[in-house]
């Protein structure tokens, strides 16, 4: 009798300049998907694995989110970062917090401490602060600056380019599924602007049927909320997880956003789907030897 299947994807961000080299990033999110995908085999549980995921993702400082997030126009970095759980249909997340040295494990404390699904700004610092959670002493020396992005990028003209969000979604051995996003935003943003990263339903969504997390110009994917709108269009319409995703990214690009979304169903089937110049992405799993690609 063959076991249950169990699968990690796991996403970079879809801020990609074609031509650059984001090697450094991609094997590194190819080994992180192999290592997380032998801990879903011996058990640990999906929510369990795209915290970790995203975790490692945020320290890595290779990614524009944790130790690779985004000055604001102030030159203060606010972070964004969401969790949900869809077995329990439970969601955590916190929205513009400057403090936390990862962002998603407060996203998790809010959603297993507290009655809640969002806290933003001083409330979320504070939270997280409160809950012994890591914090940045000397930001100078925690921040830098992401593979595949340049000094030239975060200036005034340019700075749309300078943008990205990290991502997973799991499937675990008991048919559970989960998914998280984290963020820092886009370089030389406005103070206070929030995307959909830390919005479930926009950046991120999982329920019985489906695992979801999504990156891109976030103001597109909370206005068609895209995370939400995959397993809506599964439920209602049925048809392919992957036209499911496209049928999404293709409501964000007619509002003129682009982006990408990965997404894991309670089959183990997998789609990367994307209307940008490319996606950072990995998979690995009990059907998928791990890969990562842009």
């Amino acid at each position: 009798m063959s076991s249950p299947p169990h699968v990690i994807a796991l996403h970079g961000g879809a801020g990609v300049t074609p031509g650059r080299d984001y090697r450094e990033a991609t094997d590194y999110m190819r080994d992180l998907a192999a290592r997380l995908s032998a801990q879903l085999a011996a058990g640990v549980s999906a929510v369990d694995c795209v915290e970790i995921a995203v975790l490692e993702m945020e320290a890595s400082g290779l990614f524009v989110a944790g130790r690779g997030s985004a000055p604001n126009a102030d030159g203060l970095v606010e972070m964004d970062a969401s969790i949900m759980d869809g077995a329990r249909h439970k969601a955590g997340a916190v929205c513009a917090i400057r403090d936390a040295a990862s962002p998603i494990a407060a996203a998790r404390r809010v959603m297993e401490a507290t009655p809640h699904v969002l806290l933003a700004g001083q409330g979320a610092s504070d939270f997280a602060r409160q809950q012994g959670l890591e914090q940045i002493i000397d930001p100078a020396r925690f921040f830098r600056m992401p593979v595949g992005i340049t000094a030239a990028d975060i200036e005034a003209e340019t700075k749309a380019l300078a943008h990205g969000t990290v991502g997973a979604a799991a499937l675990d051995l008991t048919g559970a599924l989960a998914a998280a996003t984290s963020t820092g935003g886009v370089f030389g943003k406005r103070p206070g602007r929030v995307g959909d990263t830390p919005l479930p339903g926009a950046g991120v969504w999982a329920d019985d049927d489906v695992a979801v997390s999504c990156t891109g110009v976030g103001e597109y994917f909370i206005l068609t909320s895209a995370a939400y709108d995959v397993s809506a269009r599964l439920r209602y319409r049925g048809g392919s997880l992957e036209s499911a995703c496209q049928g999404m990214i293709d409501s964000v690009g007619r509002l003129g956003g682009d982006g990408g979304v990965i997404a894991v169903n309670r089959a183990g089937q997998v789609a990367f789907v994307f209307n940008s110049p490319g996606l950072k992405r990995a998979v690995a799993g009990s059907s998928f030897e791990p890969w990562s690609g842009t």
